[in-house]
């Protein structure tokens, strides 16, 4: 078969030329049509479900809420695994699926299990799933403010939209806006209204999430002693109003053949109305709604809030759909905003804050350096090793094909070009195929030519072209297919690492191929059509110094063979003792280049006070001169794809580029611990430091944001927190700990209103009516909706803040009674209830159905594993588990057990490949032995690299080993094949082995060199995402330059000692 492609390319050698430029140009189209991303998304399968119902408590919640969610889920088909968060009147269900689920499927399987579960729900929880989202989602972020805060330092107008003097700002509508309040509720008014509506449609967009300002909110703040006045109650003004905002229909009339529709319109329209609303009458005098209360616009009952260099402003957060492309998303939003910005009101600006595509472009300017750079370097040294510039350019032709056609492929089966997929592409092996057959073409040619003494003819010429490329058909077609054999055991990944390294495997698989069949049709057909005239094969400086080296090495090794493999062996002894100091870890950080700051305060903390303490971390912060801007999303967001407490924040650092900074010398870690004494200094704040998709990776994956987390399981949080505890302090005696914390279980302070049921039996009360009374008047109540064109505000009762949060006050909440034994009609709260405070539960987090408290820990200067086997150890002997508590340990650890669990199978299943392909190209179980013994030295070259450049072992590192097989195994595998032909034609075995060695020294050299150099640039670069393949890199450069060694001087000797011994067998 492939000497008939041979022949047929050779023979239509210009329709060969045509075909691959045709090839060439859809390539050129499909890579500009090729996603590009910065890394590939590794966020497991799960449907997030949301539950709001105001006023229970966590464990309220997890009774009535979660656990009735957590059954309805239990067997949904492709369902892995359940968590849960439980807060004040928050649930948070994740349902994690199998990664093969269709994520369409399992949210109509979600919707269908809730649908059933509405009857277990308490009246007012109405359950939704969050956003077809990934923890890539948050590709762009913009913060919505005033250019000029308060109006300093603005141009006035007065009458005019914008800032007037007397510090209200005018809105476009005609309003003027005087608080604080008023103003930061129009801020969130721009972003719902003005800014979503035309984002939330563009293609790739899951959702627009909101966090920060004040939804606006016309409220009615009753005063309890004049509602106590009238003998009226809350709940009597929220009905009035709720009668009095209604519009109705009442059919059509006919009139002279014309059809009137008759509107019955008695909606609010502006806070006037709502004022001269008439609750109720007394003597035919009319109560109005402004005798009762306050109507203003007030502030809601915020869960989160968002800040910018210390001021309040909104954020606004563009999700991606899952499956999108996240720099095509982010430059989608990008340039609508460029549009929605010209039509905002005056001095409202919305600036972008985060934009995934400069992280996404930096990282993509990485990769297509390192690549240019190496295929550069490649044809330098094809050039200089073939000494002849028409063959170098041959060969290298095949380099800007290859990535042509690989691009097609990619496009087709949906892979974007990122680090992982584009990181373990080497130019040296693709042209591996190529260069051996255009260095035996050239040798033949130039030999035949000098053997006749004149100029080939076209039909000799393309004979000996044929002959050429026949006699290297074996070791090229074999030596792909090992190549290619070696990176299909990563295809049989799973989960995390699945996700990460099968569009490595993929994008190098197609590239392989596309090169193999190149050098099997375009390159003899190349040679046919541009090898004429005068043929020389030149021997340059380089090789002839080889040569003189190689040739004693080669003797020397001939003929102390036990030495030789003493040497080898004890390289790779050693190496096994190195291998096992190595520290391990799942995969490099890349580093964002931006700093994400995680503060927690105490657990009681409020959404005021954590939000003015925020803003002082952020004017801290903001005074570093390395610090661009710095904003931070304080509580929990609309769309609750990140719920947090109140007293927690996620600040995100912006940092400038690093030519800016005073010292542009200063590492990023340095800054941060700069930036951490700093904040420090400021009292009731605790921090942790990661970076933004770090940071939404670990939660997203494991549930939790730290690199190390102890999940203690059991019932009782008490003796759960008790064991935490001891966990976490035994974690501090562990070096390279850091930031260490337990879960913020209990420090919710509670309003525990307790009922006297004998007192509200004796006037007549219902447990519900009061109960309903005190929610209204405390938590609000909607009374309606205010239309305004297309907007809508709520219209909301409930009391002033100064009575909200006085108990004195609250114990005279006037509750209506009926029973005759009340002359008043009413009766205080105080009178038939108790108000205390008291310390409850924070949160409730589950997993799997049971309850449990999380220990996590970063890990600093110390790699992933030695740090959990010295930390595991230290928790076994000095922490005794009460009875039914048990612990998992996650987070990152969690991926590179599993990831270390599995490649335990991959690895031996990829060298019994090797193995049987060894087998079949040579024959002997014997020769694919002795040429598999070129792994275990180039393991030792790669393992030795590692421990030079201080790098642990890592799952990048542990599939730069796999391609590292490859490899190796191919130029032994070109050496032993020309040693077999020559002894196939008569030459005796020392002559055969010598003449094999020093014939096959330069395709050796230049397949170990061009497949090395390929790498350098990826070892010694610095850019975005570096960090990510330098392991890979390093560990292939490694192991080429010992296994280049063990071709070179091991295997002639080790080949002549088994092969003699094998002879002397056969002769007794």
């Amino acid at each position: 078969m492939f000497d008939r492609a041979i022949g047929f390319s050779l023979s239509h050698r210009y329709l060969v030329l045509v075909m691959v430029l045709m090839l060439s140009a859809f390539g050129i189209f499909s890579l500009q049509k090729l996603p590009i991303d910065a890394v590939p998304d590794i966020t497991n399968n799960q449907v997030q479900i949301n539950t709001e119902l105001a006023g229970l408590s966590p464990e309220d919640i997890e009774k009535q809420v979660t656990f009735p969610i957590e059954s309805a889920l239990a067997g949904i088909s492709g369902l892995e695994s359940t968590r849960s968060l439980s807060r004040n009147g928050f649930s948070q269900v994740t349902a994690i699926f199998r990664d093969d689920v269709d994520i369409y499927f399992a949210r109509n399987q979600v919707t269908e299990r809730l649908n059933e579960a509405k009857d277990m729900l308490p009246q007012g929880a109405s359950p939704r799933m969050g956003a077809i989202s990934t923890g890539l989602g948050e590709v762009y972020m913009w913060a919505v403010k005033f250019a000029h805060p308060g109006g300093q330092g603005a141009k006035v107008n007065n009458g005019q939209p914008g800032w007037q003097s007397d510090g209200s700002y005018l809105t476009p509508e005609g309003e003027y806006l005087r608080t604080p309040v008023a103003q930061a509720a129009y801020l969130r008014t721009v972003q719902d209204w003005i800014i979503r509506p035309q984002l939330k449609g563009l293609p790739g967009v899951a959702g627009i999430d909101s966090i920060g300002g004040f939804e606006k909110q016309y409220h009615i703040q009753p005063d309890p002693l004049r509602l106590r006045a009238y003998n009226l109650s809350v709940t009597d003004l929220v009905e009035a109003l709720e009668k009095a905002n209604q519009s109705r229909g009442g059919g059509f009339v006919e009139q002279r053949g014309e059809a009137y529709l008759v509107r019955a319109d008695g909606r609010l329209k502006r806070m006037e109305d709502i004022a001269a609303t008439v609750v109720a009458t007394r003597g035919n005098t009319p109560i109005y709604v402004r005798d009762l209360a306050r109507v203003e616009i007030g502030e809601e009952l915020r869960t989160g809030s968002a800040s910018e260099n210390g001021h309040e402003v909104v954020v606004g957060t563009a999700l991606m759909r899952i499956g999108e492309n996240s720099r095509t998303v982010a430059v989608t939003v990008d340039d609508k905003m460029t549009e929605i910005r010209r039509s905002l009101p005056p001095d409202v600006e919305a600036q972008t804050v985060l934009n995934r595509s400069k992280l996404v472009n930096a990282t993509v300017t990485t990769v297509v350096k390192n690549l240019s750079e190496g295929a550069l370097l490649v044809i330098v040294v094809l050039f200089l090793m073939l000494g002849n510039i028409r063959a170098a350019l041959i060969t290298a032709a095949v380099i800007p094909l290859t990535v042509l056609l690989m691009s097609t492929g990619m496009v087709k089966a949906g892979i974007s070009g990122n680090l992982m997929s584009l990181g373990a592409l080497d130019f040296g092996l693709i042209v591996d195929g190529a260069v051996i057959i255009v260095e035996n073409c050239l040798s033949r040619l130039a030999s035949r030519q000098h053997h006749l003494g004149r100029l080939l003819s076209l039909e000799e010429r393309l004979s000996e072209v044929l002959h050429a490329t026949r006699e290297m058909v074996q070791p090229s077609v074999f030596g792909q297919a090992i190549i290619i054999t070696v990176y299909l055991p990563i295809l049989a990944l799973e989960g995390v690492e699945g996700k990460m390294f099968h569009p490595m495997a993929a994008t190098v698989i197609m590239a392989l191929v596309a090169a193999f069949v190149l050098s099997l049709t375009l390159i003899p057909a190349l040679v046919g059509i541009f090898f004429t005239g005068s043929i020389e094969e030149k021997e340059n400086r380089f090789l002839a110094k080889a040569h003189a080296l190689y040739v004693p090495a080669l003797s020397w090794a001939m003929r102390e063979h036990k030495k030789a493999m003493g040497i080898a062996l004890g390289a790779f002894a050693v190496a096994v003792v190195i291998f096992t100091q190595l520290g391990q870890e799942f995969v490099p950080t890349l580093d964002e280049k931006d700093v994400a700051m995680h503060a927690l305060r105490i657990p009681s903390t409020g959404i005021k006070q954590s939000s003015s303490m925020q803003l002082q971390v952020e004017r801290t912060v903001a005074q570093f001169k390395e610090v661009a801007y710095v904003f931070s999303k304080t509580g929990t967001a609309e769309m609750a794809a990140d719920p947090m407490p109140p007293s927690a924040s996620d600040t995100f650092i912006i940092l400038k580029p690093r030519e800016e900074w005073p010292d542009s010398s200063q590492t990023k870690a340095e800054l941060i611990e700069r930036i951490e004494q700093a904040v420090s200094k400021l009292p009731g704040n605790n921090y942790e430091f990661t970076q933004p998709i770090q940071m939404r990776f670990n939660e997203l994956l494991s549930g939790v944001r730290a690199d190390v987390a102890v999940k203690v399981f059991g019932d009782d949080f008490n003796t759960m927190l008790l064991t935490a505890n001891q966990i976490a302090q035994t974690l501090r005696g562990v070096q390279g700990a850091s930031e260490i914390k337990v879960e913020q279980v209990e420090g919710q302070t509670l309003l525990d209103i307790s009922f006297d049921r004998d007192a509200l039996a004796r006037f007549g009360l219902r447990m519900a009516d009061v109960q309903d009374t005190v929610a209204a008047a405390i938590g609000g109540r909607q009374a309606g909706e205010i239309f305004e064109g297309d907007r809508r505000f709520d219209v909301v009762v409930r009391l002033p803040e100064e009575v909200r949060t006085d108990l004195e006050l609250l114990r005279t909440l006037p509750i209506p009674v009926t029973d005759a034994q009340s002359d008043q009609g009413f009766v205080t709260l105080g009178s038939i209830a108790s108000l205390t405070l008291r310390d409850g539960l924070n949160q409730v987090s589950r997993e799997n159905g049971k309850r449990r408290v999380v220990v996590q820990a970063n890990v600093r200067d110390r790699d992933l594993a030695s740090f959990v086997q010295e930390a595991e150890q230290r928790i076994n002997t000095q922490v005794k588990l009460p009875a039914g508590s048990w612990l998992v340990w996650g987070g990152q650890f969690e991926n590179l057990q599993a990831a270390k669990s599995r490649l335990m199978i991959v690895v031996p299943a990829c060298f019994a490949l090797i193995l049987m392909l060894l087998f079949m190209a040579l024959g002997t179980v014997r020769q694919a032995l002795l040429v598999f013994s070129a792994v275990p030295l180039a393991l030792t070259g790669g393992i030795l690299a590692l421990w030079i450049c201080s790098i642990p072992f890592s799952i990048t590192a542990a599939i730069g080993f796999i391609a590292l097989s490859g490899v190796a195994v191919l130029n032994g595998l070109v050496m032993v094949s020309r040693i077999n032909q020559l002894r196939a034609n008569g030459m005796a075995l020392t002559q055969a082995v010598q003449e094999g060695s020093l014939s096959r020294l330069r395709p050796v050299l230049m397949t170990a060199l061009v497949a090395s150099l390929g790498f350098v640039p990826m070892a010694l670069a610095t850019g975005t995402g570096a960090e990510v393949q330098k392991p890979l890199a390093v560990v292939v450069i490694g192991g080429l330059i010992t296994s280049t060694l063990l071709t070179l001087v091991v295997l002639p000797a080790l080949y002549r000692m088994i092969e003699q011994w094998r002879m002397e067998r056969s002769n007794v």
